[in-house]
């Protein structure tokens, strides 16, 4: 499990505060990171999820070192409730893996040249499929959406003459060119938005985090906490407006963003806003950067 830099592991696991006997969902295994953590603080179980069959691989060292506290399956978190009927605690670590990011093949960076594919699931429309496939007027609108890319018009249009776009490096460098001298001298790289949107739509990201938070709240025993960490806006946006609607605490005083109630208060919130990685953090796992934790507590039937 080397390699993965579970973010803001003691954070997470001071949120779910795992106990003796408890039963506790992790939605996004990955590198095993945050299971470990609530397996070796706690004498308790642990369900892991995760849509990517090399995720599960890896897993297999973990649950042989558990030995059947651990129980690893393939498939999406938002079908949480498929396999559990209650849980004493679901964490949820948003995003592209440092396995999945780190590694050319799988086509999430483009750092280094790899196939455009960015499936997590590795089936499905693969971001070539998209890329190559869909009209200036889709890719322009998806690159606004989901990676809220101001010049979205532009590198669509980029993108559809140099159709076909098969790897990484390719769409990468036909963004940069799109965006111009000034884009590419900032410090983050011009195609970074675009890679994101593209991302987010081949995975359905934000769908799935939206049935997620729904599945974990109905499995959620009494006292159960949700420990939910984002990495962008429109990822923290959808978990801050499902914890207050379902939430105890006072509607928000914003009259430009309501939320809606629910009828009855589920959620109990520990804060309004979102904890962050310390400095420290921050300095060894760079990754860590824009990580935003929110964390919500079942209250008593």
């Amino acid at each position: 499990m080397s390699g993965h830099l579970p973010v803001m592991l003691k954070e997470v696991v001071a949120a779910i505060a795992p106990k003796d006997g408890g039963l506790y969902v992790d939605g996004t295994f990955g590198g095993g990171g945050y299971a470990r953590a609530i397996l070796q603080a706690a004498d308790c179980r642990v369900l892991g999820l995760d849509r990517d069959p090399e995720a599960i691989a890896r897993g297999q060292a973990l649950v042989e070192h558990f030995a059947g506290r651990l129980t690893l399956v393939e498939g999406e978190f938002s079908r949480m409730e498929e396999f559990t009927d209650t849980t004493d605690g679901v964490m949820l670590d948003l995003g592209v893996s440092s396995f999945q990011f780190d590694t050319p093949a799988r086509g999430f960076s483009f750092r280094e040249e790899g196939p455009l594919d960015m499936r997590m699931s590795l089936a499905g429309e693969s971001a070539a499929d998209l890329v190559n496939s869909a009209t200036e007027r889709d890719l322009s609108q998806i690159i606004a959406r989901y990676g809220e890319e101001k010049n979205a018009r532009r590198i669509a249009r980029a993108i559809i003459a140099a159709r076909p776009i098969t790897t990484t490096t390719e769409l990468a460098a036909i963004v940069s060119e799109a965006q111009g001298p000034k884009a590419q001298a900032l410090s983050i790289h011009p195609a970074t938005r675009t890679f994101q949107a593209l991302r987010i739509r081949v995975n359905d990201e934000l769908g799935e985090l939206e049935r997620g938070l729904e599945a974990a709240l109905k499995i959620l025993a009494p006292k159960g906490r949700l420990a939910v960490v984002s990495f962008h806006s429109l990822e923290d946006r959808i978990v801050k407006q499902f914890l207050t609607r379902h939430s105890d605490a006072r509607p928000s005083a914003s009259r430009h963003a309501p939320v809606a109630r629910a009828e009855t208060a589920q959620l109990h919130l520990f804060t309004r806003s979102p904890q962050v990685p310390s400095a420290d953090e921050v300095q060894r796992n760079p990754r860590a950067r824009s990580a935003k934790l929110r964390v919500a507590e079942r209250l008593a039937a």
